[in-house]
């Protein structure tokens, strides 16, 4: 028997496409979910990249049966008005794995691997054989161009299959097609329109159109015109990285000068840094050659310099909020909310890390016995994109957890979420998130990122506080009030007989208890409420004797707004009269 020892290399498509399951495609209900937000991913940082205000619009249908068991034949399409990529571009967007101008950037941006979409391309190449149908325009083509593309997994490359000239209403954007083996889940965590609500909800920006399966389209309107300024980018901090990590950073720069390379590809190592190396004992001599002739062991010994010198902790202008204001008027996408708190916390540092934390809580109008017992809904948000798997290890929901809810007028099980008829929804923004896996579903817990968490919650949790403690008191004092209306007039009634006083006295009393109550003010609201009612009746019957519509009385009897004063009081009590009598 022989055996073929011969080693080979895979490239990094022909890897992820045996291993999608670590990108997103590890069923056949989060195929469909990850395809969508790939695509609308791209398709708004794409938008905010050129100042655009974002109008996406995703449809999703059901086409038959899949080839696999269990699994239908779904098509997903995603259209934006972004600026458009050119052809070369489409095709190493959507065929290439890691070819992306957002990778390693420092910026807090939604994708930043450059593997999302390629990987869809991949599932639908892999499940239904076909790869991506792209739409696409820029403001410089004359026409939009239709092509097919797929991925070369063999050689991690984009194939244009077909390419065609068509005529398209827009005058720059995308619109990425994909059938492929799925199953669609529409609501609960991992359901494609709580992904959709919860994109809605953190860019405030967005018009987003849907339509999924037979349902009617649903339309969410931006409710802020502003396109949001992302930051410019921020470099690593050396404190952040591990070894592998500093000397793979190395090769990305080649034959820079590795004085320069320390300065301009970290944060916060200026010549007072280099210096203090120096004088620890490293040769001035490396800082001065190219990276590609400093050996390893030099490099590992500047690392461990490094690590040995007090820096600086890096900038925090590179983070982004949504703001109280925007994401005030996005709670209330929600649904009926009667009451909700915001808090933005200041930019700061977790783990060397530049990050922004912003908490909302809601309470729904709408409540059932099953709410009170039920654990609350939250809602997770990393650089803006809804988490929707993992929920339990994640950092956003262990300080949900650790927070004592019961002083802010929660039930809260022992190491448990709180209860109720609540939601609370949690953004946590950086240029390094650290995830747990390459799809982006959790993010790591440390100590650090956990406590500030914690103190946005609980800003949150003393106005939640000082809310119900106004409804008890509003409840007790309606409570107070009620009581005297039902028994004050008893005492009224008693003392008059003990004191003997006339009617009129008793009568005098009784009116001034009612106004000491309130009562006589909530009366006059009645009957005045009662009295307009009365009066749309009357001018309703006028306006069915005179031949004419209600409307149409209304304007005579008041002017149209632009002669309101033509028309004096005689004349219009003259129309009434007659109008009264059958004139």
């Amino acid at each position: 028997m022989t055996t073929d020892n011969t080693i080979t290399k895979s490239s990094s498509a022909e890897y992820f496409s045996k291993n999608l399951q670590q990108v997103g495609f590890s069923s056949f209900t989060k195929a469909t979910l990850t395809t969508v937000k790939e695509a609308i991913d791209n398709s708004l940082d794409a938008c905010e990249d050129h100042g655009v205000l974002p109008d996406i619009r995703v449809e999703v249908d059901r086409l038959g049966l899949g080839t696999a068991k269990g699994a239908d034949l779904i098509r997903v399409r995603v259209q934006d008005n972004g600026p458009g990529l050119t052809l070369e571009d489409a095709v190493k967007v959507f065929g290439q794995y890691l070819a992306s101008s957002k990778f390693g950037r420092g910026r807090c941006s939604r994708g930043q691997q450059g593997i999302g979409i390629s990987a869809v391309t991949t599932w639908s190449q892999l499940t239904h054989g076909t790869g991506a149908t792209v739409i696409t325009r820029t403001k410089g083509m004359k026409n939009a161009v239709q092509c097919e593309i797929c991925v070369d997994i063999k050689k991690n490359v984009g194939i244009l299959k077909t390419k065609q000239i068509v005529d398209w209403d827009q005058l720059s954007g995308v619109s990425c097609e994909f059938i492929m083996d799925a199953r669609v889940q529409l609501n609960g965590d991992g359901g494609i329109i709580t992904y959709l609500q919860g994109t809605a909800l953190v860019n405030p920006h967005l018009n987003l159109r849907y339509k999924l399966l037979d349902a009617e389209e649903v339309f969410i309107e931006r409710v802020s015109d502003t396109v949001p300024l992302i930051p410019e980018r921020t470099s690593p901090h050396p404190h952040t990285m591990k070894l592998g990590e500093f000397l793979a950073h190395s090769h990305l720069f080649g034959k820079t000068n590795t004085k320069k390379w320390l300065k301009e590809g970290f944060s916060r190592i200026s010549d007072t840094v280099i210096k203090e190396l120096i004088e620890k004992g490293m040769p001035e001599s490396v800082f001065n050659k190219t990276l590609s002739s400093v050996s390893e062991d030099q490099l590992k010994q500047i690392y461990a310099g490094l690590q040995d010198v007090k820096l600086m902790a890096p900038p925090t202008k590179s983070v982004m909020a949504i703001g109280e204001a925007d994401l005030a008027k996005c709670i209330q996408r929600l649904g009926e909310i009667d009451f909700f708190a915001v808090e933005t916390r200041k930019p700061t540092i977790c783990d060397y890390k530049p990050i922004q934390v912003e908490v909302a809580i809601a309470r729904r109008r709408e409540k059932s016995e099953d709410d009170r017992d039920s654990p609350v809904q939250i809602l997770r948000f990393a650089n803006r994109v809804p988490l929707q798997f993992d929920k339990s290890a994640c950092a956003m929901t262990k300080a949900v957890e650790t927070v004592n809810w019961r002083p802010y007028g929660l039930t809260q099980p022992k190491k448990s979420l709180p209860q109720g008829p609540y939601i609370i929804a949690i953004s946590l923004v950086s240029p390094f998130i650290k995830f747990k896996n390459a799809s982006k579903e959790t993010v790591d817990a440390s100590d650090e990122l956990v406590e500030e968490i914690r103190h946005a919650l609980q800003k949150c949790g003393h106005k939640l506080s000082a809310h119900l403690n106004r409804e008890i008191k509003e409840a007790d004092m309606e409570r107070k009030i009620q009581h005297l209306e039902q028994f004050a007039p008893i005492l009224v009634d008693g003392l008059c007989r003990i004191t003997r006083s006339n009617e009129k006295r008793k009568e005098r009393a009784m009116a001034g208890l009612e106004k000491i109550l309130g009562k006589d003010s909530r009366e006059a609201e009645k009957e005045f409420i009662h009295a307009q009612e009365k009066s749309e009746d009357a001018t309703k019957l006028m306006a069915e004797n005179m031949g004419v519509s209600h409307e149409e009385l209304l304007e005579q009897m008041h002017g149209n707004g632009e002669n309101d004063n033509e028309r004096d009081m005689p004349e219009q009590l003259e129309l009434i009269v007659n109008t009264g009598s059958g004139k």
